[in-house]
């Protein structure tokens, strides 16, 4: 396996051939937070604002939109940067450090069941619906429900979800023949610390000058409905998946609402709970024998050791010792992401 440079892209990697059973191995002792290597992907509708903003190293050219941060499938892996796993995937501590990482109470899963991202939406991103479970089979898909929490705006930022009231399925097939289709999908300005809640089958778009950070299903199954009338970055028009789309939508899906915290939850679905604490004294991350993964907002904190800063994701394992986060030089914030 080669161990790849901080933010390698996905042609650089020999992923390696692992077995999906659990393999039983030592202990081995964790004295800090895990930090993995991001996997950067260029989109049509990228920027630079991840090296700007966050400092993250992109390649030299190119257009980014997606940095996928922790991530286990077979065509892209999260590797360990730091500690006694460096080197090692995300799917290797998924099989072979099962316990010193995630404890025992998740599912059996063959593959680490989330995905979290930081996209950079320079320009809108094309209108897209993901499949429920019920249709993503006969789709030869996956279903992925995720959410968004928006870290910046370039000025006057929106997103597109669900349907406008009242907007049936022939007003929206009627639509997309006369390229219309924006007058459809039900628009909601945002701005820094807005977050809503796409689960499958909702319609949606990311606007332009938006950076966000997703937390989603392992799935990477996205039907593109339309697409402004954009081409692909060969010039080419961009790939639509139109009859696939119109199995997969929500047509009683009308004009959802940004997220309200309860309490500190931001979304609590069969998935995933996100939570958003706000730190201005330490706090413990999670309890012995439990993980969490933790995405910096605002400020910086201490853990174990390391310091992490805005857009910066790491990982606290089951078994590690020293629990606490610390916020530097005064307050920070945080989502603290687990499986119920």
């Amino acid at each position: 396996m080669q161990i790849v440079g901080h933010g390698a892209s996905m042609a650089e990697i020999d992923w390696p051939r692992r077995p999906l059973s659990i393999i039983h191995v030592p202990p081995m002792p964790l004295s800090a937070p895990i930090v993995f290597e991001p996997i950067f992907m260029e989109r049509v509708w990228g920027g630079r604002r991840l090296e700007a903003a966050f400092g993250k190293r992109l390649p030299i050219h190119g257009r980014i939109g997606e940095s996928w941060e922790i991530v286990d499938r077979a065509e892209a892996q999260s590797v360990v940067h730091n500690g006694p796993l460096r080197g090692n995937t995300l799917h290797d501590l998924w099989t072979e450090h099962r316990i010193d990482v995630f404890g025992d109470r998740l599912p059996g899963s063959p593959r680490f069941p989330l995905l979290f991202k930081l996209l950079d939406a320079q320009e809108r991103l094309s209108v897209q619906v993901h499949p429920p479970a019920d249709v993503a089979g006969a789709l030869n898909g996956e279903p992925k429900t995720e959410m968004w929490y928006i870290m910046d705006t370039y000025g006057d930022g929106d997103i597109f979800a669900g349907l406008r009231a009242g907007v049936t399925r022939d007003a929206f097939e009627r639509s997309l023949r006369a390229g219309s289709v924006q007058q459809t999908v039900h628009r909601l300005p945002v701005r820094p610390g807005d977050c809503i809640f796409i689960p499958s089958g909702r319609i949606h778009a990311i606007g332009g000058g938006n950076v966000i950070v997703e937390v989603q299903q392992n799935s990477d199954t996205t039907y593109r409905v339309f697409d402004w009338n954009r081409v692909a970055l060969d010039g080419r028009a961009r790939q639509l998946h139109i009859d696939e789309s119109l199995k997969s939508v929500d047509f009683t899906d009308f004009e959802p609402g940004l997220q309200v915290l309860e309490g500190e939850t931001l979304v609590h679905c069969p998935y995933f709970r996100v939570e958003k604490w706000d730190l201005t004294q330490p706090r413990e991350s999670s309890p012995p024998g439990e993980w969490a993964i933790f995405t910096l907002l605002t400020g910086s904190v201490k853990s174990a050791g390391l310091e992490f800063h805005p857009g910066d994701f790491f990982l606290i394992p089951a078994t590690l010792e020293d629990r606490l986060l610390h916020p530097v030089a005064g307050p920070a914030s945080v989502l603290r992401t687990t499986i119920p």
